[in-house]
């Protein structure tokens, strides 16, 4: 089925829209322009974005999904964070995660970055009651949190591109 070209224009802001939640975390992320990709390739009938294209794009989405959570906790062992720290950064961001979502409202990207760098800051001071190597671990977590940033924009972008490319020029 041949969709209007309206509906290519639309999904192609929305995506952009999800560019936006790359570097604001209050908006949708790749995830949204992963489901908007589905969304188009399903009303279209898997015809301009094919199954094979599908299939490469959700592989991209995951990796850009993925990257946040192992490049941070890449870059906080790079700065000397222990192996308890980087657990309470994870159990403190899934609940941050949820308390942002379910009861403040602002959402549970925002809650878990919040609480990942709590858990380990805390953990961190618990452990070696040294400011400097606490902060030096951190620092090393929110490096590695910037460069997701990066790594996430740029798959974004190609996810996009390839999207307008599939269904422009197919």
């Amino acid at each position: 089925m041949n969709l209007p070209m309206w509906v290519f224009w639309v999904a192609l802001i929305a995506m952009v829209f999800g560019l936006f939640g790359i570097l604001l975390p209050i908006f949708p992320d790749i995830v949204f322009i992963w489901f908007v990709i589905l969304v188009y390739a399903v009303a279209e009938g898997f015809k301009a974005i094919d199954p094979l294209t599908f299939l490469f794009l959700t592989a991209l989405s995951a990796l850009g999904f993925s990257a946040e959570f192992w490049m941070s906790q890449a870059g906080a062992k790079a700065g000397g964070a222990s192996n308890w720290s980087l657990l309470a950064g994870i159990v403190l961001g899934c609940l941050g995660a949820a308390v942002g979502f379910l009861f403040l409202g602002v959402g549970a990207v925002p809650g878990a970055f919040l609480g990942a760098l709590t858990g380990l800051i805390l953990a961190e001071w618990y452990q070696r009651r040294d400011w400097n190597k606490t902060l030096k671990a951190v620092g090393g977590w929110l490096i590695g949190y910037l460069l997701s940033v990066g790594v996430q924009l740029s798959i974004g972008v190609t996810m996009i591109l390839i999207f307008v490319w599939r269904v422009l020029i197919g």
